[in-house]
């Protein structure tokens, strides 16, 4: 696990995709891969939820996901005419305040290998962020790495009171084993009613024409 004082920045959004829009939004997500060589990307994962379309970006800090916003980011959208192929979106950004240690060396491997994303959306109540990072450290990263299959993940701050724990899986196989086998014990010692009050889950086969890796130069 590690916290930085120069924070990661993540970004998480969602399209909402009529179904004769899919292959046009697929088709155009593939643009994205121009991004590639973009200064301080992590990387870039997406997939099908329903009607949505849902993406995960990461960037170095905030400066660098500033710059692509401010170079690169219309540019794409209007070469790929994305824009027209949704009815909805949703983004939030922020500050990733733990990195996940996983069965890949980095989060860069993860991203790159992995098969399945699974995120809590967390709303906490008042004066619980303290309490629910320490229990992130400390039952949840421990616990979803032993439980093998966990590849990597980060807990980011999107405001205040809400916050994103993504992981990402080897495959839905392992996911499921861990659902069964270790999901409940942990659930329990972390006690996650006393410090959130709303959770929206996400669980997503991850989409590999859509992956953006790092170009390094």
């Amino acid at each position: 696990m590690r916290e930085g004082l120069t924070r990661m920045w993540g970004k998480w959004i969602g399209c909402e995709v009529p179904e004769d829009g899919r292959e046009r939004f697929s088709d155009a997500q593939r643009a994205w891969a121009a991004i590639g060589d973009q200064p301080g990307l992590i990387g870039q994962v997406g997939g099908w939820e329903g009607g949505y379309a849902r993406v995960l970006g990461l960037w170095a800090d905030e400066e660098a996901y500033g710059r692509f916003m401010r170079e690169r980011h219309d540019a794409v959208v209007a070469a790929s005419g994305q824009g027209g192929t949704y009815t909805a979106i949703e983004a939030g950004t922020g500050a990733v305040l733990l990195e996940m240690a996983g069965n890949a060396a980095d989060l860069r491997g993860a991203l790159g290998t992995a098969a399945l994303l699974r995120v809590a959306d967390c709303r906490l109540r008042p004066g619980r962020a303290a309490h629910f990072m320490d229990v992130q450290r400390e039952v949840w990263a421990p616990g979803m790495a032993a439980a093998g299959g966990m590849l990597g993940g980060v807990v980011t701050r999107l405001d205040p009171q809400r916050y994103l724990v993504t992981t990402l899986w080897s495959d839905a196989a392992a996911h499921e084993q861990y659902a069964a086998e270790h999901l409940p014990a942990l659930h329990e010692r972390a006690a996650v009613t006393d410090d959130v009050h709303a959770l929206t889950g996400h669980r997503l086969a991850l989409e590999p024409a859509w992956t953006v890796p790092p170009v390094d130069e």
